[in-house]
């Protein structure tokens, strides 16, 4: 049997941070004279700090440093993160099945480091590879940080399963070759050739082939 790995996703797929993200970007928002709605955060699902950042600075009524308001929200959400970050159902279950089964298994996430690891250090999740948004020039719906997850565990793209819950990773993990099955948490997500799509990691199973749902 040909190697398989399996890349994961982050927010909304392992851990159930939206609720966290829509907190803190109402009250940074709630600082620059604007209320914050949750069809302005469906906006930024699976995107990078910057387009979070441009995004939020035309809305402003009180506009700021781009800088300066990058530091507030991600001080805001590790703050959040390190007082409770609940995990998505069966994101455990799912992972430690993927370690029986012997599988190499990268964390894939547009987050900026320092939100990954507060995740990381929170949960106590670990991973084979890590890809963070400092770690490519392009981030989601980009192909690099997939690409180079299958690069840094050794692993053709093709032969990558890719686990993601919003259309940006879905597009990311696709452009790049990758076996796509999208959980949706936020927005809703077509079925689509070469791409499956269940309702929870509950619905998934692993073994030394790969992920499939369960049943299939």
């Amino acid at each position: 049997m040909k190697d398989v790995a399996v890349l994961f996703d982050m927010d909304g797929l392992l851990i159930d941070s939206e609720p966290l993200w829509l907190e803190a970007e109402t009250a940074v928002m709630a600082r620059l004279g604007v209320q914050w709605t949750e069809a302005d955060q469906r906006q930024l699902l699976g995107g990078s700090l910057d387009r979070s950042v441009s995004y939020m600075l035309a809305r402003a009524a009180r506009p700021v440093p781009p800088e300066t308001l990058a530091t507030w929200l991600m001080a805001d959400i590790i703050a959040r993160v390190r007082r409770n970050v609940p995990l998505r159902p069966g994101a455990r279950e799912l992972l430690a099945s993927v370690a029986r089964a012997g599988l190499p298994h990268a964390l894939v996430t547009s987050s900026e480091r320092s939100f990954m690891d507060a995740v990381l250090a929170a949960t106590g999740l670990r991973f084979d590879v890590l890809v963070c948004a400092d770690d490519v020039t392009a981030t989601k719906p980009d192909p690099e940080s997939y690409l180079l997850a299958a690069k840094l565990i050794g692993v053709p793209p093709a032969d990558c399963f890719a686990l993601e819950d919003s259309p940006n990773g879905v597009a990311s993990a696709e452009a790049a070759g990758c076996r796509v099955i999208a959980v949706p948490s936020v927005v809703p997500i077509p079925p689509a050739p070469g791409r499956t799509v269940v309702r929870s990691l509950l619905d998934l199973r692993a073994d030394p082939g790969g992920i499939f749902p369960r049943g299939g």
